[in-house]
């Protein structure tokens, strides 16, 4: 308990405290960025029917092949017009032609459909001038999706994709994983607030509004209880609070100190400890444990430590509870562009900017690494992965790096299956 937990030890010990949440109807306008919690299963072809895949005619390929044959166009009766969202009602035989819209179904009699400008139409007739072979521009019935098919598994993510597919299929509710609920708070004396009038030795409470968003990132509901000052009884009211909620994340008092009393208050509300202290930099005081069933994090309280461990065990807690398949960033190779040394006691995590260049990606720091300084977050869009046991590392050497959210690159994603608790960077 007393030494530090290399990084992948926490991770695997978070992601078996944390269990999937339990399921939900929601509508498909709530649904982006949901995870499904059952299969969709289409009920119907789509298309339904045959359809034209452009403006034009429907014909019998017959009809337009003998006559060019010997160098002829073809002239065929027009006997109806089907626009989009109408059926025709006329069948089409020897000689004669429909005019169609896009997305109309096909007349009976028809296999063909022409392209309205390879033609030249009249009221009541039109010119062929150019052949199609049979089945052209025409878009058969279940050639998108067939009745019966599952066609978007459980625990996938909605995307815009999916959520266009579930309104082909007539889906407005389904059934998706919870939303995990976390409680925020962040503890100390010198902490004020927003909407605080506060003097001079009083710093802005950061930490609370920027786990807020993570969490938001995270496709979890914040819940911000506000300040907890230095002292047990406060935080344990605080605490207790939270409890509610399906995970707690604290900020702050995880340290040594005289004031630090996050762990002490931890014990005292029964909680089953799992680590204190990892090894990594920064983040490396951390503690991990139960409260009555529910995932209790006390992070850093330096704003570049509660976002880095935030990133490395909550994140992943949360996506596993809100029915997610995979847990970690999606991670690239790159080039380091400058030098870096360490000891080989912990794994850091450095601010970085990755660029590509001419298909190689390369990445460098954000500049001073000091897990006080907000602006390496801010302009990073990176975490670059340092292992334990490297000490050096030089220009061209190659690393790994974890890719933050928005960022527009593409990448080899690892992802934790849900047996083997694999995390990207990890």
């Amino acid at each position: 308990m007393q030494g530090l937990t290399p990084l992948q030890d926490a991770q695997r010990i978070v992601l078996d405290a944390a269990g999937s949440l339990g399921l939900e109807k929601i509508s498909i306008l709530e649904a982006l960025g949901r995870v499904l919690g059952e299969d969709i299963v289409a009920e119907r072809d789509n298309p339904p029917w045959d359809n034209s895949a452009m403006d034009g005619f429907a014909v019998r390929a017959d009809d337009i092949r003998s006559e060019h044959a010997i160098g002829k166009p073809v002239t065929l009766t027009i006997i109806e017009d089907v626009p989009a969202g109408k059926m025709p009602t006329k069948t089409v035989g020897p000689g004669q032609a429909i005019r169609i819209m896009t997305g109309a179904p096909l007349p009976k009699g028809a296999d063909t459909v022409l392209k309205v400008e390879e033609t030249e139409p009249s009221q009541t007739s039109v010119k062929v001038f150019k052949p199609e072979p049979r089945g052209a521009n025409i878009r058969p019935q279940g050639e998108d999706v067939k009745k019966g098919e599952c066609i978007i598994p459980k625990g996938t993510q909605i995307r815009p994709g999916e959520a266009g597919m579930l309104a082909i299929l007539a889906k407005s509710f389904v059934l998706a994983y919870q939303q995990p609920r976390v409680a925020i708070l962040s503890t100390g004396d010198e902490l004020a607030d927003l909407d605080e009038r506060f003097s001079e030795e009083k710093i802005i409470n950061s930490n609370s509004y920027g786990i807020a968003a993570a969490v938001k990132e995270a496709g979890g509901i914040p819940i911000l209880l506000g300040i907890a000052r230095d002292n047990p009884a406060a935080l344990k009211e605080k605490i207790t609070h939270g409890l509610a909620a399906d995970i707690i994340v604290l900020s702050g008092g995880v340290s040594m100190g005289d004031y630090d009393f996050t762990k002490a208050v931890f014990k005292d509300l029964g909680a089953e400890m799992h680590f204190w202290k990892l090894a990594i930099r920064p983040g490396q005081p951390l503690v991990f444990g139960k409260i009555q069933g529910k995932l209790a994090f006390g992070l850093p309280g330096n704003p570049v430590s509660s976002m880095v461990t935030f990133e490395q065990l909550v994140r992943p807690a949360m996506l596993k509870m809100g029915g997610h398949r995979s847990y970690g960033r999606p991670v690239v190779q790159a080039l380091f562009q400058e030098k870096f040394s360490k000891k080989n006691d912990r794994r850091h995590f450095l601010r970085g900017i990755l660029t590509s260049e001419d298909g190689v990606f390369k990445v460098r720091t954000t500049g001073d690494q000091g897990s006080g300084i907000l602006t390496s977050m801010v302009k990073a869009n990176c975490l670059i992965d340092i292992p334990e046991a490297v000490e050096r590392v030089n220009p061209g050497d190659a690393v790994t790096v974890q890719l933050l959210s928005g960022q527009g690159f593409a990448g080899k994603s690892e992802h934790p299956s849900h047996s083997g608790h694999r995390l990207s960077c990890c």
